[in-house]
């Protein structure tokens, strides 16, 4: 008895246009930038939110990606 392989249709990847992909590229790297500076740098004279409501919101955060707070 002989075990052959029957090969079937293969899916071949649809291509993505730049076009419609560069909206998000550049949506996910707003966020991302706001997210660094509200994590990194907003206290003190840097501060954009009067108060310490972001800072003790993201503070556990803060010291795992190694930014200094007090």
């Amino acid at each position: 008895m002989i075990n052959a392989a029957v090969a079937g249709p293969v899916a071949q990847p649809v291509p993505i246009p730049v076009r419609t992909l560069l909206p998000w590229v550049i949506f996910g790297g707003i966020m991302m930038l706001l997210m660094i500076y509200f994590v990194g740098a907003e206290e003190g004279a840097t501060s954009i939110i009067s108060g310490m409501y972001v800072h003790e919101y993201v503070h556990d955060g803060r010291h795992l990606l190694g930014f200094p707070c007090h």
